[in-house]
């Protein structure tokens, strides 16, 4: 849907004068509370499309998909440049060894295998664990009263508690304002500097020459409501 914008801003800042073609998948998403069966379909039904536009280097801009289906689509499109976020929990880690960490992720994300390795690899005893059922419905239908509500109902916990938040959607990056309102001094991290590195590092191993910097968004449904919102988080620098 929406939430992968806040990567491709990130892209287009590290890797700027590029084509970059988006698809929302409104026709799907979210993904967050799919089975693993409907997420793999619908990932490999947006490569196909990717494919088929003549994309080089395809990011999976979300951590639903990313975590879930990322092994199988690499070993079937071996010829494509596959890139997946995945949720900074190694990031966090590293810069927050001693302070409350809390990790806000989908469902599906926090039961995936990916992120049970990182989270085995990289976890401490002061992160906390947050399955965010809905939230990423919300953000996408940009329900706004609703955003805080829930936030309030479900961040007031951890206020005394974390100095930082793991954003583990992509949707998440959208919402840092709310977040910032509940608990005013807290760090962010989320994957989609790691994305937008490894695009550059592909872009610069492949020698891909530079062009106009044009961007294509694709909807599965045809919004047009979700274009101009994709549009408008595109040209805004406020976090």
């Amino acid at each position: 849907g929406i939430g992968g914008v806040t990567v491709l801003k990130e892209c287009i800042n590290i890797c700027p004068n590029h084509n970059y073609i988006y698809i929302s998948d409104s026709k799907n998403n979210p993904y967050g509370e799919k089975t693993k069966e409907e997420v793999i379909k619908y990932s490999e039904n947006n490569i196909k499309k990717l494919i088929e536009l003549g994309c080089k280097i395809i990011i999976i801009a979300c951590n639903t998909a990313s975590t879930i289906s990322i092994e199988y689509l690499r070993n079937k499109y071996k010829d494509i440049n596959l890139i997946a976020i995945e949720p900074a929990i190694k990031q966090a880690y590293i810069n927050n060894k001693e302070k409350g960490c809390l990790i806000m992720a989908t469902p599906n994300t926090l039961n995936s295998n990916k992120f049970k390795e990182l989270y085995n690899k990289y976890h401490n005893d002061n992160f906390y664990i947050l399955p965010c059922t809905g939230l990423a419905h919300l953000i996408e239908n940009n329900k706004k009263e609703e955003i805080i509500n829930y936030l309030e109902n479900n961040l007031i916990k951890y206020k005394n508690n974390i100095s930082s938040i793991v954003l583990g959607c992509t949707h998440y990056p959208l919402i840092k304002k709310e977040i910032k309102k509940i608990i005013p001094n807290i760090t962010f991290y989320d994957g989609s500097i790691g994305v937008a590195k490894k695009l550059k590092e592909i872009i610069n191993i492949k020698k891909y020459k530079k062009t106009k910097n044009n961007i294509t968004f694709i909807d599965t449904n045809n919004n047009k409501d979700k274009e101009k919102r994709f549009y408008e988080i595109i040209g805004d620098n406020n976090e």
